[in-house]
């Protein structure tokens, strides 16, 4: 945390919400998923340092230099956007209590970012050949519940035996706890019953579904090695896990899936976020509407 957890805010603080800068992270964190607080805390930890002095402090001056100073890192827009973001909404909520007297970052804007989604879906022929390279029984059924279910590394990690059930027409559901501590229900074709029958032996309900070679849960750095060892036998080593929840969402819309659908089954908490693959595979554009002899239309 370095200097946010000790630093007085520069000025008074209203007494009935916070007396000190430890406080107002603490309330801004507050029902935040785990995952969410931890980055959240490491994104303000990072910019309290750079500028050195507490909250009430801060100056608009000070925001843009630290955004200057993540370009000169080297940091991609979107690791930049995600600092910045962070910082962002500390201020706000700052403001929004009364702790601070004006938001000086709500006239910062985020970086511009490029959408390079497309770049991260396969085709299913490439998807294919992934999961074939995998002959080891729990990391083949890692793959392809990461590919079917559309889950995050951690999701997968994070299942026990009494999270799979199984359902009519020998189909499995998995009750995931998802981002934002949400949970859903994710319903699985019927090859996976007999694969994961296979893989849980006897294993009690709460044992965990991809056990690591220590026993206990694998870790998401484990699952992690376990897919990109996998992307490299198939030949596409830039093929991470997540790609293969793009891929999940791009190809079961090409197959006719509702966005509505793809939202549930993947937990976004916006239809809007899902509606991105809509363009980021197109089956139609207005560039084949034109006739052109010059260039072969």
């Amino acid at each position: 945390m370095g200097q946010l957890a000790t630093l007085e805010t520069g000025r008074a603080a209203d007494a009935r919400q916070a007396a000190n800068d430890a406080q107002v992270l603490a309330m801004w964190l507050h029902g935040r998923a785990t995952n969410t607080q931890r980055a959240y805390v490491r994104e303000v930890g990072a910019f309290f340092d750079f500028v050195a002095c507490p909250l009430g402090a801060v100056t608009l001056g000070d925001v843009q230099e630290y955004a200057d100073a993540l370009v000169r890192r080297g940091l991609a827009p979107a690791s930049q956007s995600r600092a910045l973001a962070a910082v962002k909404s500390l201020f706000t909520f700052a403001f929004r209590i009364g702790v601070l007297p004006v938001n000086v970052a709500a006239v910062v804007p985020l970086p511009r970012l490029k959408f390079t989604l497309a770049e991260r879906i396969v085709s299913r022929e490439v998807v294919a050949q992934v999961l074939a390279s995998e002959a080891t029984p729990r990391n083949r059924a890692l793959l392809r519940l990461l590919y079917a279910g559309g889950l995050r590394i951690s999701e997968a990690v994070g299942l026990l035996w009494r999270d799979v059930v199984a359902r009519d027409e020998g189909r499995v559901q998995v009750t995931v706890y998802g981002k934002g501590d949400r949970t859903r229900a994710v319903l699985l074709p019927s090859c996976f019953s007999a694969e994961f029958a296979e893989l849980r032996g006897d294993a009690p309900d709460d044992a965990p579904v991809f056990v690591s070679p220590r026993g206990g849960a694998l870790t998401a750095g484990q699952a992690y090695r376990v897919v990109k060892a996998a992307a490299a036998r198939g030949g596409v080593p830039a093929l991470s896990p997540h790609w293969l929840r793009h891929c999940h969402a791009s190809h079961a819309i090409e197959g006719g899936k509702s966005p509505h659908v793809v939202m549930s089954t993947l937990g976004h908490a916006s239809l809007a976020t899902t509606s991105r693959y809509l363009h980021a595979r197109p089956d139609d554009s207005s560039a084949l509407g034109l006739s052109l002899p010059a260039l072969g239309l």
